[in-house]
């Protein structure tokens, strides 16, 4: 029997425990869309907040599942799960639904006919933006846009030098200012979102940067590089969760060596200041606007 899953259920769920991992935010994690229609017995899936991607990922769940499959979605009530009767009928389902630990949950049998799948794969897949001439994909940070904060960033950035890291590089918007450096010799671009490496693969041409599929939180730092820059990220499955922040501005203080220097950009409201003064000897707050901080900090 072959059973998948797509990310992390709350353990009141008991997912099965044998379930190949399919979602593109946890690194090593097969991915769905790569797989055979009708080739899975049975899918778990924790649906994702965005409307489009959630479709999405519903429609390829019920392409990769077999005739006659069982499929069983939840998501939280305020993250889509109130939601999820509406869209899984759109696809001419019948189902069972209940609610339990502020999520709603929706159990269904696939049939033979399923209506709609190939309209939202094609609203949900990969593309090149207008307006933004890039790649992206819906539940890629940003996907549509260049956000504030890595605009506000990559404006007053200097020209850099050396080996150097994008943490949380997304769809590669702030690596192809800094790789407009001659004197960067490498950059490592490193998210967690399988999606948003697979854009900047396509939008950031240049020899010299290197893509990693991994958890800007576990990596290992030995001490070497000569610049970081970086927009953490601040949510972690939807709720704000400064912590997030505070380990990269620590990852960023252990990657680089004595006298690197690390750019950061925050929402103002975040308090990030002490983190960045505990690990790093000195911390210039470069500007202040549009309801962001851009820090320099140098260890």
């Amino acid at each position: 029997m072959t059973s998948l899953i797509y990310g992390r259920p709350p353990a009141v769920f008991d997912p099965p425990m044998s379930a190949t991992q399919t979602s593109p935010l946890i690194p090593g994690s097969s991915a769905l869309e790569d797989m055979a229609d009708g080739s899975a017995d049975d899918i778990t899936l924790y649906a994702p907040p965005g409307a489009v991607e959630r479709r999405y990922v519903l429609a390829q769940a019920l392409r990769v599942l077999k005739a006659g499959g069982r499929l069983d979605v939840m998501a939280a009530k305020d993250k889509g799960g109130s939601r999820l009767a509406k869209e899984l009928k759109g696809f001419g389902l019948e189902f069972a639904e209940n609610a339990k630990a502020h999520h709603r949950r929706v159990q269904l049998t696939r049939p033979e006919a399923v209506e709609g799948l190939d309209a939202a794969i094609r609203d949900g897949a990969p593309r090149i933006v207008p307006g933004l001439e890039a790649w992206s994909q819906p539940g890629v940070f940003a996907w549509d846009r260049i956000d504030t904060g890595t605009a506000l960033l990559a404006q007053v950035l200097p020209p850099l030098k050396g080996h150097g890291i994008d943490l949380g590089c997304g769809y590669g918007a702030l690596a192809t200012v800094v790789l407009r450096a001659p004197a960067v010799t490498s950059l490592r671009m490193i998210d967690l979102d399988r999606r948003a490496l697979s854009a900047a693969k396509k939008n950031v041409e240049d020899a010299r940067a290197r893509f990693e599929w991994d958890d800007v939180r576990t990596l290992d730092a030995a001490g070497t590089l000569d610049f970081v820059v970086s927009n953490p990220p601040f949510h972690d499955g939807g709720i704000e969760d400064k912590r997030l922040g505070q380990k990269f501005i620590r990852k960023s203080a252990e990657l680089l060596k004595k006298g690197g220097v690390a750019w950061i950009v925050a929402n103002r409201h975040l308090p990030y200041e002490q983190d960045l003064n505990e690990v790093f000897k000195r911390v210039n707050m470069v500007v202040d606007q549009q309801g962001f901080k851009v820090f320099e900090a140098v260890k």
